[in-house]
């Protein structure tokens, strides 16, 4: 486990920057507890620093994962964000959107965000952006980006596509096969 290079970095934080906007201040520099991000393999890891500073004992072929996996650098350098990381990316996201419950389901099934199954979202949202996706109970279900303006979207269409879906919780049981293979 190493620390990240400048490049990887600020591709990571481009990324982070896409959903959470200026917080990422705010996942490094926590008073309480500071953590750090560690790249493993080409996957990247938000660890607290203390917890890091012990893992520096462990030989790195020996070492699986450390903290909460953020997600993986691809072959050409992008980096790709996985849904383990939705629970840091959830309480600081720049921009929201409240799916009802009759589109929770084909939320978590792999579908898009339709502009009918919107409770209510954000205002100021633009286009292509980071967001994530509540349930009306305000439980974080996924994250993805949007297709068009917030105001672009009160003139759609019932079966417009209003976020494209990047991650979301349903993947567990859609991918289980292939987690343990």
């Amino acid at each position: 486990m190493r620390q990240l290079t400048e490049e990887e970095t600020r591709v990571l934080f481009e990324k982070l920057a896409g959903y959470i906007g200026r917080s990422i201040s705010n996942l490094v520099d926590s008073k309480d507890q500071p953590h750090v991000f560690r790249l493993q393999k080409d996957r990247v890891y938000y660890v607290p620093e203390n917890v890091s500073k012990l893992a520096t004992s462990v030989a790195r072929p020996n070492l699986i994962s450390l903290g909460t996996c953020l997600g993986k650098f691809t072959k050409t350098g992008k980096f790709r964000i996985h849904v383990t990381a939705l629970p840091i990316l959830a309480p600081n996201a720049k921009y929201k959107v409240w799916i009802k419950p009759n589109g929770e389901m084909p939320f978590l099934y792999g579908n898009h965000v339709l502009k009918a199954h919107i409770g209510k979202m954000s205002e100021d949202i633009p286009e292509h952006a980071g967001v994530i996706v509540y349930s009306m109970n305000d439980i974080p279900l996924g994250f993805g980006v949007s297709s068009k303006s917030t105001n672009e979207c009160r003139d759609m269409q019932p079966t417009g596509i209003v976020a494209f879906r990047q991650a979301d919780i349903g993947e567990y049981l859609r991918d289980e096969d292939t987690l343990f293979t």
